[in-house]
């Protein structure tokens, strides 16, 4: 008998058993997307790679266009708007009114904002909420009067979870490379700061979730350690471990990490 906290998904003949209640997993393609620009053509299909991380159990998909274009291109975003059935993400920078008009016009499920600069190679830092607290107040009910959830980038900082809150997000996405650096030196203390901005955005009713250089080394201790975590966003790792495991079992085992217990 399957217990009650568990959900059976059928997909092309496989079954996937879902924990109610364990944060979800969105992959984000823009690896895909680099790989194919860097040769033209469409080898390989990013839509397609959309697809098959549904298929192979993702609970969503991210994608983060450029101005420049340089990995997901704007078009790949319509494209995959079309063939998505889970959760689409759409990250990137607010202050360009291009990606605005773009997340509007696709009406993904949610929109997460960063404080990316022209030409920034990843994204590297959260957002200063308290600088730009009346900027987000602004900005944020655009997408939310569209019916498109909002999650805010932020370092993992009491003040600027605090801040966050009074701009009227719906979430916030803990900035996680900082923990990524430091957790083989020490994963108690590379967790602390985390597990004190979740524990103020829970108490501010903010949803939580979390991103950059999660892998499969650190990311069982870290959402082990922040219960009430509702996403976490993988790309980078998740696309290598591929190269090597395969595209399928790479996200049944960032799932499985997911999943573990403490």
């Amino acid at each position: 008998m399957i217990p009650t906290h568990v959900r059976c998904l059928a997909s092309e003949g496989s079954f996937f058993f879902i924990i109610l209640g364990m944060a979800k997993l969105s992959v984000n393609i823009n690896k895909f997307a680099t790989l194919r620009n860097s040769r033209g053509g469409n080898n390989p299909d990013v839509v397609k790679a959309a697809v098959d991380a549904q298929l192979f159990g993702a609970d969503g998909v991210t994608v983060h266009p450029r101005p420049d274009e340089r990995h997901i291109r704007y078009q790949d975003v319509r494209d995959i708007k079309k063939i998505i059935t889970t959760e689409f993400n759409i990250e990137g920078n607010c202050r360009e009114q291009k990606f605005i008009d773009l997340v509007l016009e696709t009406k993904p499920h949610q929109v997460t904002l960063v404080p990316d600069a022209e030409g920034q190679l990843t994204s590297d830092h959260g957002w200063d909420t308290i600088r730009y607290r009346d900027y987000l107040k602004e900005v944020i009910p655009v997408f939310q009067k569209a019916g498109i959830r909002v999650s805010i980038f932020v370092d993992p900082v009491i003040e600027m979870v605090n801040s966050a809150a009074e701009t009227g997000t719906d979430r916030i996405e803990l900035y996680t490379e900082g923990y990524a650096k430091s957790f083989h030196a020490g994963k108690e203390q590379a967790i602390a700061p985390y597990v004190a901005a979740a524990k103020r955005a829970a108490e501010l009713k903010l949803g939580i979730n979390a991103g950059h250089d999660l892998d499969l080394e650190n990311l069982a201790w870290f959402a082990q350690q922040i219960p009430a975590l509702d996403e976490v966003s993988i790309g980078h790792a998740l696309v290598c471990d591929a190269l090597y495991l395969g595209y399928e079992n790479a996200v049944q085992l960032y799932k499985r990490q997911l999943m573990a217990k403490k």
